[in-house]
This record gives structure tokens, sequence and C-alpha cells, in this order.
């Protein structure tokens, strides 16, 4: 069994601004690097882990970097575990990317999983992407505790992944910054121990990924 506790990043100044992230990237804000030390001062006080993952973005890699001083551990950068890539709607705000290309999100209450934004890659394919490399991490480090700093939308569609959710079906599904998330794989079979749990945060808005 391997034991996994995914982070979503601290707050960036696109989360503010409503803007799309996807392979770009942001700083984090003053709150973000907060949350990031706040999620640091708890993994820390928690049993000792393996291995620290980190997507190789700039803002899952600045919060990996506040666990990595609480807890001395070094960190393993890995692309896979990058947030979906959005191609030319990237630095766009949701309504933009709406009004620009209507099948990004959602068409009369279904999703199209193949749609693809020029530029950038489909719902499925990124789905893909993220099973396969949390499967992968779990068939490298097996009887090991891994935590990973990743995106929201990876945290997301982990979540449908572990409940199999349809990627065609709209659901609402909460993730803050610098939240908890606790999930163990054995013989090819997810557990989700704890989801958006963010105890350790003063004030906190969660994002909603459909």
């Amino acid at each position: 069994m391997t034991h996994f506790v995914v982070v979503r990043h601290g707050e960036t100044r696109w989360n503010l601004e409503q803007r799309i992230q996807g392979q770009g990237d942001s700083p984090l804000t003053d709150s973000g690097r907060t949350q990031a030390e706040a999620i640091a001062r708890r993994i820390a006080a928690e049993p000792a882990f393996d291995l620290l993952v980190s997507s190789d973005l700039g803002r899952a890699h600045d919060t990996a970097r506040a666990i990595a001083r609480a807890t001395g551990h070094e960190i393993r950068l890995d692309a896979r575990l990058r947030e979906r890539h959005f191609g030319i709607g990237e630095g766009l705000t949701y309504d933009e990317v709406g009004e620009r290309f209507p099948g990004a999100f959602r068409s009369d209450g279904v999703i199209d999983p193949d749609y693809t934004i020029p530029g950038g890659e489909s719902r499925r394919r990124f789905h893909e992407r993220v099973a396969r490399a949390f499967e992968a991490l779990a068939a490298d480090h097996p009887d090991e505790r891994v935590i990973v700093v990743s995106h929201g939308g990876v945290l997301a569609t982990l979540y449908r992944h572990i409940h199999r959710i349809p990627l065609a079906e709209p659901r609402r599904i909460a993730i803050g910054n610098a939240s908890y998330n606790a999930m163990s794989f054995s013989a090819g079979a997810w557990t989700l121990h704890a989801w958006a749990d963010d105890d350790h945060l003063s004030d906190d808005s969660a994002f909603e990924e459909a």
C-alpha cells in the first residue's frame, strides 16, 4: 500500500484574478506563502514520510519548498504532475475562455472530454496523464508515504478517478489552496481518507473544479 498526501499549491495572483493558469504560471501571493508555511507545519508534525514530489511549475515548486524547509526533505520535480494545458486560453479569465471557447468546460450540462483549446490538452488526455502518474508513483514506492504538491485540476481529476466519475459528467469538487488531501493505493484500488481538509488554515476559500 502506498499512502499519499496531495496538496494544492498556495494562492496565486491569477487565482485572485480568476485567470486560467494551466501550464503558464503566476507567483504566490503573500497569503499563498502563508498557506504554504501552514501546510508545511502540519506535515512536519505528522509521521515521517519517504518522498516529497512536486509539479515543476513555479507555484507548486514554491509551495513544496516550504514543506522541504520544514521537514528537511529534498524535492523531486515531476512534469507529469503539471496542471492541464489550456493552450491559448492560458492567462484569460474563466469568463473569457467560456466566451471564446464554449466547449472548454461544459455545454448544455454535458462536458465533451475530447474538446481541446488550440495548443492545449483535452480533459481525457489530462485525466489519463494524471492517473498514470499517480499509479506509477505507487508502483515505484510501495509501502511508503508520499507527499505530492500539485494543482487544483490535478486533484479534481484524481478525485474523479478514485470515485469513477465519468469525465462527461459535471461535478462540483471543492479544492482549497494548500488543502490537505489523503488517499492510499493498494492492489489496484484507491481509498480516500481526507479531502479538502483546511483545518491548518485560518482563512481559505475553496476553488471548485467542474
